[in-house]
């Protein structure tokens, strides 16, 4: 039962996940990317702090000036400026499968930076699961569009995010973390403003609605992400996460007339099998290990 919660909350995390984007995607046409990644740094703010007070907890500690922390936020906001900016200008489909990359990516640098074991196994996933990411970008193709680099770069910037995390080795909790992230996309999407030479507008009273709704439905996915994390087995829970890309596919149909080609859905299914696999070997490489720890 608990198995089943956790992967209906994680689904469910995946669909807010999915809607958020094309929440941006669609306000990307009248707001510029830049500030938009600022209002929802600064909603994010308001709502874990609000969060954080009425539970009774402080807003801001200490943990959150440590380097790693530091570190962590600025890769959130690397990582951000440049997955909203291929939003803004390539397919909600095709930005959405290079993102499903990302724990392939985290997995090859916990071996490389980490020290992890990865077996053959694991490597051959790996590569095969990089071999599904070319499918779907096309270099050299006639269809190949730079601007998908905008998206490879946040992704990999998502990834190095999820690494600091992994050796983050602090007792500093979801909500403190969050809002040390958030606090990053604030000056990161105004710089990002200015380099494009954009300027900022005041939104409509619908385009308020819509910003709104982003921080609003980021907060709902971030929250159930949390409680299935903390449900059930985890490999089989975190499986659930590639929903995601289900979600976009019918998203980028119905709201974007976005129709993927046979390539691109190829080498989605590609990354997407790597990554299952690499995710549930290494969950079952884990077991025995901590069976014997239990054991002394």
């Amino acid at each position: 039962m608990e198995n089943l919660r956790g992967a209906a909350l994680m689904t469910a995390s995946m669909l807010g996940f999915a809607i958020e984007d094309a929440l941006i995607k669609g306000l990307s046409g009248t707001v510029p990317a830049g500030q938009i990644i600022a209002f929802i740094g600064l909603g994010g703010i308001v709502a874990f702090a609000g969060w954080l007070i009425c539970t009774g907890q402080p807003v801001f500690v200490a943990e959150q000036r440590r380097p790693k922390v530091v570190l962590r936020s600025g890769l959130e906001a690397l990582g951000s400026i440049f997955f909203v900016s291929s939003l803004a200008l390539i397919d909600l489909t095709l930005a959405s499968a290079i993102i499903q990359a990302t724990p392939l990516v985290v997995a090859m640098g916990a071996a490389l930076f980490l020290g992890q074991q990865v077996g053959w196994r694991r490597w051959v996933a790996i590569l095969i699961g990089f071999a599904g990411v070319l499918l779907i970008v096309k270099p050299g193709a006639s269809g190949f569009d730079p601007l998908v680099l905008l998206a490879i770069i946040g992704m990999l910037g998502l990834a190095a995010r999820d690494l600091v995390t992994r050796n983050l080795q602090s007792n500093i909790s979801g909500p403190h973390l969050s809002i040390a992230a958030f606090i990053g996309l604030v000056p990161a999407g105004l710089l990002l403003c200015v380099v494009w030479g954009q300027t900022l507008v005041w939104p409509t009273p619908y385009e308020w609605a819509v910003l709104v709704l982003c921080v609003f439905v980021g907060m709902i996915a971030y929250l159930a992400i949390i409680a299935a994390t903390r449900a059930g087995d985890a490999a089989f829970i975190s499986s659930f996460r590639y929903s995601r890309m289900v979600f976009a596919l019918i998203i980028g149909a119905l709201f974007f007339a976005e129709f993927p080609d046979a390539l691109t859905l190829l080498g989605v299914a590609i990354v997407i099998a790597a990554g299952l696999f690499t995710l549930l070997r290494e969950a079952r490489l884990r077991r025995p290990s901590q069976a014997s720890k239990g054991a002394l």
